[in-house]
């Protein structure tokens, strides 16, 4: 028997078991308990969330000879003919594939017959806004008046694409990406039920690989166990995907720290020489400072980080040595650094020049702490009485000192503080 993809093998097969879309599954499981279904429905959302499972769960449970308290049941020939795709009464489309008007016309027609032997028919249509505009036109005539038992599924990643004349006659679910917690257990579920043992470190990396997606966390778990042996750690998962260690960031912010830049190129060096992702290295920088960022602002916000705790509080020595401003800075100067390195031909001289600039980089001043100095700078010659001279109770300049112009050292005089900063910053 060929081999099943994971994704696949452990699909949900009732509406209890989809995770993180309860807002959803538990209002249709409603809807078919109480026989009030629309005739379409449309589900938006990033890829990988379940919105294909969610209608094929649907077109079971309309057409399951034995449902369970709105849910399939699983077991009968309908719903495993659904769950392997030879069920005639339910047809799934790829609308990338099937974007002209006639497409729409054969599924039109298509309609019109009776079933072949469920309670329903069900078009399932995926990526529907890959739909020409003529094929739009050919749906909504039949979205308008509908068939007695016949039901359309549309799901999509990009719903600002579709009509709005589409979009009325359709009840719409918007599904969201899957939380960290619930990716993390359906993950370790999976692992477990496949014999294989995921520490929390390589646990935490996938999820944060797959970036809230139910399907892209399942595959990575796949391709990890079929070349990891024992226990799947973050190094497992490092080198199954070619991943820069975590403690190469840390290095880096070293070297900023330390304004060494000969340090700095050395650590590329040794990224470019051990084949390391260069391109990889400057997305995980620009996670890098938002992470010292998150731990400046508030060092509870540790939870929001994907590293393990005691590289965290590495992370929180490093980001007392950075002003938030700085931070937010370096944020834009690396992402700006990660597009160009990403498209060129040459990644290796532009990190190289990245990271000297990073080591280079200057503090940012607020325009109100400057404001706020040169109010002190305004205040201090006068004298405590303020009854004196204008040159009264000021220091007298040491003999040989060179005289500094106005607009190069302190404000004219008369002069409000913010508008002498402004013309600081000006210059």
């Amino acid at each position: 028997m060929s081999y099943q993809a994971i994704a696949r093998k452990y699909r949900p097969e009732t509406f209890e078991q989809v995770v993180g879309q309860g807002h959803v599954t538990s209002t249709l499981r409603a809807a078919v308990r109480k026989g009030k279904l629309s005739h379409a429905y449309l589900f938006s959302g990033p890829r990988g969330c379940g919105k294909t499972t969610v209608a094929r769960l649907l077109a079971k449970a309309i057409n399951c000879s034995a449902p369970n308290d709105g849910d399939p049941c699983g077991q009968c020939d309908t719903c495993k003919a659904i769950a392997r795709g030879g069920d005639l009464d339910v047809l799934e489309i790829d609308a990338a594939s099937n974007t002209g008007v006639d497409n729409i016309r054969e599924l039109r027609d298509m309609a019109q017959y009776s079933t072949a032997g469920g309670n329903s028919r069900v078009f399932i249509i995926d990526e529907v806004h890959m739909l020409s505009k003529g094929a739009f036109n050919a749906l909504l005539k039949i979205l308008e008046e509908p068939p007695a038992r016949v039901y359309f599924f549309f799901a999509t990643t990009e719903a600002n694409k579709i009509p709005r004349t589409i979009l009325s006659r359709c009840q719409r679910f918007d599904f969201r990406l899957i939380g960290r917690d619930e990716l993390a257990g359906r993950l370790r579920d999976v692992a477990a039920a496949e014999g294989v043992k995921v520490d929390e470190s390589g646990l935490r990396v996938l999820v944060s690989l797959a970036e809230g997606s139910m399907r892209d966390g399942l595959s990575l778990l796949d391709q990890v166990i079929a070349g990891a042996e024992g226990t799947i750690d973050e190094k497992a998962v490092a080198d199954a995907f070619g991943l820069v260690a975590s403690e190469l960031f840390l290095e880096l912010n070293e070297c900023i720290l330390a304004r060494d830049a000969a340090r700095a190129l050395r650590l590329v060096e040794d990224l470019a020489a051990g084949g390391q992702s260069l391109d990889g290295f400057a997305r995980g920088v620009v996670t890098n400072f938002r992470n010292l960022l998150l731990l400046r602002i508030d060092p509870s916000l540790a939870g929001m980080i994907d590293l393990p705790p005691d590289r965290v509080e590495v992370l929180r020595k490093h980001a007392s040595g950075f002003a938030e401003q700085d931070l937010l800075a370096l944020i834009d100067v690396s992402g700006r650094h990660f597009e160009r390195i990403h498209r060129s031909t040459q990644p290796r001289i532009l990190l190289e020049a990245s990271v000297v600039e990073y080591c280079r980089f200057e503090s940012r001043v607020l325009l109100a702490d400057l404001a706020r100095r040169l109010a002190g700078v305004e205040a201090a010659p006068s004298s405590p009485g303020g009854g004196g001279s204008a040159g009264a109770g000021r220091a007298a300049p040491s003999a040989g000192a060179r005289p500094v112009p106005p607009a190069a050292g302190r404000p004219v005089a008369g002069a409000h503080p913010a508008a002498h900063a402004a013309r600081l910053l000006r210059l």
